[in-house]
């Protein structure tokens, strides 16, 4: 479990890309296409295979026509999705390349396009596998091909060291555009991140103000109330010194006003951190948890489970949801235990295990579903000091 966990999703720049764009970048590259073949065969009469050449081209449309009858506008391609679709379209471009003279065709060049798409938007393994995949098809490309042949009969083709040329020339653009998109869009991405996690601590920070003023007004309105309890409660457990359970009574009024005046304090000071961008160990997390109820009269223990290293615990956001849940199920303890609590501690890779338990009463164990209509009249035989907890 990593000590620092992150606060956005670093593997999720492959959703970036929509279906629709994908389609409609494809209707882009298909019309291209036509029109490629078209002129090549009115234009400069060249003989090259039509029928295989309209095949490859009849796939991509087909392939627009299904994702686009079979997924919804607004579907964003996952990682596995879109790798699947670069791959599509880098082996359709390949054999009409093929077929139209390898690196002969001056669009061979456009090889790379998917290559350099999947680096800036798929993660590194899937970049670097349509990568190798695209350097393996130039390699074949530069010397297995359909010539291209004029309506003479003659074979159109360029020198080889100009073919090497084009063939080295491809190699080092999809390196270098590869690395270069990718570490442009990184940078992109740590920028966007920082942005918003900017604009979360200034929203934060603006609410907190606000929720600052009212907890001070809050405070100012109940400073009176309660000084005014906590003073008779006083007065009460000195008049009271003959009634032992009245005397008790007071003083536990006097404690409950104390901690009245200790939850304000405590809402004060922890709304000026933000809980939304800051974390803390486990056991730190549970310690204040545990703090407004340590001076209660009860004993708080806290103790890791198993032979686990305190070194390696992890680090959890300080959520209020989860410090304040924590706070309830601990005063649940406190409030039932006769002399102690225990907050005990595990974790692993992925799960954290917290079990808090009292020397209380506590509630029967219910035992199997046939079995519970018993439990209520052996009472007094199934407590063992377990408190209610919550899954």
């Amino acid at each position: 479990m990593s000590d620092d966990p992150s606060l956005f999703i670093e593997d999720t720049r492959s959703n970036w890309i929509r279906l629709r764009t994908s389609i409609a970048i494809r209707w882009v590259a298909i019309v291209g296409q036509l029109i490629a073949v078209f002129v090549a065969l009115q234009y400069y009469r060249l003989q090259i295979p039509i029928d295989y050449c309209l095949l490859f081209i009849g796939l991509s449309i087909i392939a627009n026509l299904l994702a686009t009858y079979l997924y919804p506008e607004n579907k964003r391609l996952s990682e596995t999705e879109n790798l699947l679709f670069s791959l599509f379209d880098l082996f359709q471009l390949s054999a009409l390349i093929y077929l139209t003279g390898g690196l002969n065709n001056p669009f061979s060049i456009l090889v790379i396009a998917p290559v350099v798409i999947s680096s800036s938007v798929l993660g590194i393994r899937s970049a670097v596998l349509i990568g190798g995949i695209s350097l393996i098809i130039v390699t074949v490309l530069s010397k297995y091909y359909v010539p291209l042949m004029t309506a003479q009969g003659f074979t159109m083709q360029i020198p080889k060291v100009f073919v090497f040329g084009n063939w080295a020339a491809i190699v080092i653009t999809v390196v270098f555009l590869s690395i270069y998109a990718r570490r442009t869009t990184q940078e992109m991405a740590t920028m966007g991140d920082a942005l918003f996690a900017t604009q979360i601590a200034l929203s934060r920070e603006q609410k907190l103000t606000d929720l600052g003023g009212v907890i001070a007004a809050a405070a100012h309105e109940l400073g009176t109330p309660l000084a005014t309890i906590k003073l008779t409660a006083g007065e009460l457990v000195e008049d009271l010194s003959d009634d032992p359970d009245l005397k008790e009574d007071a003083e536990l009024i006097r404690q409950e006003a104390n901690r009245c005046r200790d939850i304000l304090h405590s809402m004060g000071r922890v709304g000026k951190d933000d809980l939304h961008l800051r974390n803390a160990p486990l056991s730190e997390v549970l310690r204040e948890a545990a703090e407004p109820h340590v001076e209660r009269g009860k004993i708080v223990n806290s103790a890791i489970i198993g032979d686990l290293d305190p070194a390696d615990q992890p680090k959890i956001y300080r959520h209020p949801e989860i410090i304040h849940g924590l706070r309830n199920m601990i005063q649940n303890a406190v409030d039932f235990a006769n002399s102690a609590i225990w907050v005990d501690y595990s974790w692993d890779d992925e799960n954290i295990t917290i079990r808090i338990s009292d020397d209380g009463r506590g509630y029967p164990h219910l035992g199997t579903f046939a079995d519970r209509t018993q439990c209520p009249r052996a009472w007094t035989q199934c407590h063992d000091g377990s408190i209610l907890t919550n899954y």
